[in-house]
């Protein structure tokens, strides 16, 4: 057993995070997680795909039901570096996944701006794991785009 999965498979997601970062696109990484083993992987990708809906937690989403054979994702636990948007909050929904662990909020475009349920109402939520190292990967991307 993995002492804190939390912060173990929040770090696989920053690694994720990191090769969109490489590839000049905006650093976020997902893992999906199912029975303390990372069943997806996936990181930003809408440059590259020229799809503004491949975000990290959609094709981890799409990765996870493609090798559970499954539409569902109990029992799962989603982590990304940054909280999600409210498309990715929707889609979560419909996957009905169990659990989302998010590292750093986001102020600008975060679905928790907006008000409702969006999640699932069986989702449990938890934030600020690796926060600090979520927040400063996004951070030093858009100063690359400054300078």
């Amino acid at each position: 057993m993995i002492s804190h999965p939390d912060e173990y498979f929040m770090r696989a997601a920053l690694q994720e995070a990191k090769k969109a970062f490489d590839a000049d696109e905006i650093p976020i990484g997902a893992v999906i997680v199912c029975n303390e083993q990372i069943i997806a992987r996936a990181h930003n990708m809408t440059e590259k795909l020229t799809d503004v809906t491949a975000h990290a937690e959609m094709i981890a989403f799409t990765a996870a039901s493609n090798f559970l054979n499954s539409k569902y994702l109990h029992e799962c636990t989603l982590y990304v570096t940054i909280e999600p948007c409210l498309m990715c909050a929707g889609a979560s929904y419909w996957t009905q996944i169990t659990r989302i662990v998010f590292g750093a909020g986001d102020e600008k475009k975060g679905y928790r701006k907006v008000k409702g349920k969006i999640l699932h109402p069986k989702t449990e939520l938890v934030f600020g794991i690796l926060e600090n190292e979520c927040a400063e990967l996004m951070k030093a991307y858009f100063r690359t785009k400054r300078d």
